[in-house]
């Protein structure tokens, strides 16, 4: 299928020539949340995308994790390509035991689908409630995908805005399975700690089912480089649940604001700031990543 929009990015490309970080990852330290795009050629995307990416194939991202020292990865399935997960099963099945997927599903998608998609490496579906993304599940639908997902033991994925975070409280809590909030719920980081969505952010933390990825520092953030506004929040909740937090670089950070795209090498430097000492990285980078993902 090819798609019925331009394949004009609409996106900035990502940096070409990161830094090399000064930080020395721990072994089996694993990127908690990156995308693929196609290339378009090969994996096409989707003709009711919201935004066209330049192409980030595997071989970039495996390029990328080389050289900043991840073992590990997550790669989620972004919007561009709808719910065709060919380019994820393709780097699932390039890089076995080192890669595990988060998947985009509908009501409709058969559970013969779900079986095959577990059997890649699929780990979780991602749920999203951000406009610029398109529609919103519904609440029978979401109960649907939960449903198809419930006997693999997924995780699943919230993708929200703190302003909206609240309007999410009682499904978050109503979900069984392990519950992985995306990029620090895009907190509005002007409220500082006191905020309401990150002092509810913090108590979804203390119930025990949820993770949240301190990813997205960039998007958080309103200072530039090192975005230490951000830092101390994430910091704030890497200090409380040490079990329940996990890191992403977001590569190759689509859609980011003002078209402002982040090093890669920088980033992983402010993993230091997030969680100063060896146990905290430890937890953040490898064992808990190991334990919500299925990585074995």
């Amino acid at each position: 299928m090819t798609s019925d929009i331009s394949l004009e990015p609409t996106c900035p490309p990502p940096v070409e020539h990161p830094s090399k970080p000064k930080l020395k990852l721990p072994p089996l330290a694993c990127d908690s949340h990156c995308h693929i795009f196609g290339p378009h050629a090969r994996f096409p995307y989707a003709p009711k995308r919201t935004f066209t990416p330049h192409d980030a194939p595997k071989e970039r991202l495996r390029a990328l994790h080389d050289f900043l020292g991840f073992e590990r990865t997550l790669i989620v399935q972004s919007s561009c390509h709808g719910t065709d997960h060919s380019a994820v099963l393709d780097a699932l099945k390039a890089w076995p035991g080192r890669c595990r997927g988060v998947a985009l599903l509908s009501p409709d998608t058969p559970k013969a689908e779900v079986v095959k998609l577990h059997g890649a490496g699929m780990r979780g579906v991602r749920l999203h409630f951000l406009p610029h993304l398109g529609p919103s599940q519904t609440p029978d639908e979401i109960r649907t995908i939960l449903a198809l997902v419930a006997p693999f033991g997924w995780h699943i994925a919230i993708h929200v805005t703190g302003k909206d975070l609240l309007a999410v409280l009682d499904l978050i809590r109503s979900i069984k399975a392990p519950v992985v909030i995306d990029h620090i719920a895009r907190v509005d980081v002007s409220e500082g700690a006191d905020g309401e969505a990150f002092k509810t952010l913090r108590a979804l933390l203390d119930g025990g089912n949820v993770w949240v990825k301190l990813s997205g520092i960039d998007r958080v953030s309103k200072q530039p480089p090192p975005f230490r506004d951000a830092v101390a929040l994430a910091r704030i909740l890497a200090e409380q649940a040490p079990e329940r937090v996990v890191w992403g670089t977001d590569f190759p950070h689509p859609n980011t604001h003002g078209g402002y795209v982040p090093d890669d090498g920088v980033l992983v430097d402010m993993i230091e700031e997030i969680a100063p000492t060896a146990r905290a990285r430890q937890l953040m980078l490898v064992d808990n990543p190991a334990k919500v993902f299925d990585f074995t």
